[in-house]
């Protein structure tokens, strides 16, 4: 049988709201010190240690090429587990965890903005809500992060 909703983490970057699907996600935390790596690229803002586990981070917005914002009370890293490895994502805000109904998910438009089209699987239309669903395959898909991994 095939699931109805698709469970989803809700969170904003740049005046957008984007999901991903909940059972990626391992924590949501507040923004913690960072220590920098050097010879990575600017939107790997380095690793943090997270309960004991050293944790790469990946600012959204330089990934996807938006404007950088100072960090406010309301950003976050939400930690998800990719490759059977944690990757912190920072996001502008993190709010709720909502059931997209399958149905109201459609393709990626063949434009959406300033956001590379292969980093989006989808749009939901949620209530009076449009949520752009990320490919977190291809959002991470980078040999840097792969280069990063093998040297641990």
């Amino acid at each position: 049988m095939a699931l109805e909703f698709l469970k989803s983490i809700v969170f904003e970057l740049n005046d957008e709201e984007y999901a991903l699907p909940v059972d990626l996600v391992g924590a949501i935390e507040r923004v913690m010190p960072i220590t920098r790596i050097p010879g990575v690229p600017p939107f790997v803002k380095g690793v943090l240690n997270l309960r004991g586990v050293v944790t790469p981070v990946i600012d959204l917005r330089e990934r996807f090429n938006f404007e950088a914002q100072k960090e406010t009370e309301a950003t976050r890293v939400i930690i998800i587990q990719h490759d059977e490895k944690d990757v912190g994502l920072i996001v502008d805000a993190c709010y709720d965890v909502i059931d997209i109904p399958n149905e109201s998910i459609e393709p990626a438009p063949e434009t959406i903005g300033t956001v590379k089209i292969d980093y989006i699987n989808g749009v939901a239309k949620y209530d009076e809500r449009l949520l752009i669903l990320l490919n977190i395959d291809e959002i991470l898909s980078t040999d840097v992060l792969k280069e990063f991994y093998e040297e641990k």
